[in-house]
């Protein structure tokens, strides 16, 4: 009888592991696994203060590291284009969305002019496997969008194939190529190249990239080769789809409201030595109106327990990867990174378009998708596509304002754990205040890998990596950083000092924000007027990034 979890994966390269290497693996460099999840919030998960239930991720955080200035690129696919190039999202070639808008830094899909961390570490005689959202080739729209969408028509490329995954150094890939999926059956799910046309009746996307990953795991670990895994999570990005029996856990949980929910989560931050007891960091709420006004407050309670439900559905599948890893004798020797590729969505999806370029008006069978505009309709089941909001998108994010698509620590403060049981040397259990990017992710692999940075590829010049390794914060506690980090997107702007400056620009048309992270950690004093000659400074420096990183006004 076949496993279960291939059942549920319903993907073909779980299949693969049924035919193993025996052979265990000799070469003593780690394994790298990127686990990166979707809009998830600063503080959802348990080890950073939210009441979400995420048993695995709070272990991986006793036994490891966790970042509190970890960053972003403060959307979807420009972070993901740099976290798999090392570059910026501008040089990666993606510098706001997956569509060509004839710029170089705005193509749409990644650059030929970088290489992907499964490029160089191919090279350097690793397994490369990816599981979950690409998201990051330039994806047109079709004249027949909307049947599409609802899998009534088939296009056999939902991309330019020499920019999916196994074009850009994967040896496996299961997932979607698109960047919103209904959970239950989602669209642009293919195996390898090949598009998967159906899947079992019971199919649920994270369970299915959960049980991608561990059959990968089960494979490569009985090869002699080490390996590196990008898993990447839809969860828990919208639409609100979730298991009724992971709702049900959280059925009453936020019933108590914005506020409540918040300051809870602010008290547990401080618990857990995330911000300190002495001081308040917490920012003013964004919204005055209160929860005893909330004309809709089931729908509201209903909306956030989904959304809790899926990022405990995620916390899950992790669970079971790290079994995996146990059983197959990997686990010590594997660096696990987690991270969130943007600060909590503060969209209302449903009040978008159906049928709109990834936005299905019907499922497969014909059921019409209900876009709960007044919020009659409950979230949760396939035929609803809704979104929890701005007022619980500032709950997530606690204790920063502003949210994804910002430039502002919301949008682009991710939580970050390292695990890695063999290696981890310092803080084991702890925080560090040590800043981190992205960029810097490659970096890492390429120095655990021992492999180098090539200044050409495939015929291509490359672009000189932007990161800088994180290994020492790991070994010692500490690294020489970065002097600038930069931040640009739909002309929100930013740039954080190495000594704790950052400037922000909202808008071409306001004027520069400056902040003092290490005295304000969440942006609410603006302190450009008193100190103008740190903003003049600031601001050159921030062109200076923009013109070397290919950062253009792109048109909107």
């Amino acid at each position: 009888m076949m496993n279960k979890n291939l059942l549920r994966a319903g993907s073909l390269a779980a299949l693969a592991g049924a035919c193993m290497n025996t052979q265990a693996q000799t070469d003593e460099r780690p394994n790298i696994i990127v686990i990166l999840a979707d809009d998830l919030g600063y503080s959802d998960m348990g080890c950073y203060g939210g009441e979400i239930q995420t048993p695995n991720l709070d272990k991986m955080a006793q036994e490891g590291l966790r970042f509190s200035r970890f960053y972003n690129a403060s959307r979807s696919c420009p972070t993901r284009a740099s976290l798999l190039t090392g570059l910026y999202q501008h040089q990666a070639g993606i510098g706001r969305m997956t569509f060509n808008q004839n710029l170089p830094g705005y193509r749409g899909q990644l650059t030929d002019n970088g290489v992907t961390i499964a490029e160089a570490l191919k090279e350097a005689g690793y397994q490369t496997g990816m599981i979950g959202k690409w998201h990051v080739a330039e994806t047109p729209l079709k004249p027949d969008q909307r049947e599409w969408l609802a899998h009534q028509v088939y296009h056999e490329d939902y991309a330019d194939k020499a920019y999916y995954p196994t074009s850009r150094g994967f040896d496996d890939f299961y997932g979607i190529i698109y960047g919103v999926v209904n959970y239950f059956d989602p669209f642009s799910l293919v195996n390898g190249e090949t598009p998967v046309k159906n899947v079992p009746k019971d199919y649920y996307i994270t369970n299915a990239l959960s049980d991608s990953a561990v059959s990968y795991v089960n494979r490569y670990a009985k090869n002699d080769k080490p390996f590196f895994m990008y898993l990447s999570y839809t969860a828990p990005h919208w639409p609100l789809h979730a298991l009724p029996k992971d709702i049900e856990k959280y059925k009453d949980t936020y019933k108590g409201g914005w506020d409540a929910t918040r300051d809870a989560r602010y008290k547990r931050m401080k618990n857990l030595g995330i911000f300190p007891e002495s001081d308040d960091y917490l920012s003013e709420r964004q919204f005055k109106d209160t929860w005893e006004e909330n004309q809709t407050k089931e729908w509201d309670a209903r909306a956030m327990a989904v959304h809790a439900a899926m990022v405990d559905r995620m916390d899950q599948g992790i669970g079971e990867l790290l079994e995996a890893l146990e059983k197959n004798g990997q686990l010590d020797n594997t660096l696990i990174l987690f991270l969130s590729d943007n600060g909590c969505s503060n969209e209302d999806c449903q009040n978008y378009s159906e049928g709109e370029n990834d936005r299905p008006d019907m499922t497969r069978i014909g059921e019409k998708i209900i876009y709960p505009r007044h919020k009659k309709v409950l979230p949760g089941p396939e035929t609803t596509y809704a979104s929890i909001g701005a007022r619980w998108a500032n709950v997530a994010n606690t204790p920063f304002r502003f949210w994804k698509a910002k430039s502002y620590e919301g949008g682009i403060c991710t939580p970050m754990i390292a695990y890695w049981p063999k290696g981890l040397k310092y803080n084991k259990g702890g925080m560090t205040n040590q800043s981190g990017h992205i960029i810097d992710i490659m970096a890492t692999c390429l120095d655990l890998a021992k492999a180098g940075y090539p200044k050409e590829y495939k015929g291509n010049k490359i672009i000189p990596l932007e990161g800088k390794s994180l290994v020492s914060i790991f070994t010692e506690g500490k690294r020489k950083g970065h002097d600038y980090l930069g931040f640009e997107h739909e002309r929100g702007k930013a740039l954080i000092s190495k000594d704790g400056w950052k400037i922000v620009q909202p808008g071409d048309d306001k004027p520069w924000e400056l902040y003092n992270l290490n005295e304000d950690r969440t942006e609410m004093y603006n302190v450009a007027e008193a100190n103008p000659k740190v903003v003049d400074k600031m601001v050159k420096e921030y062109n200076k990034w923009a013109e070397r990183c290919m950062v253009e006004p792109a048109p909107k």
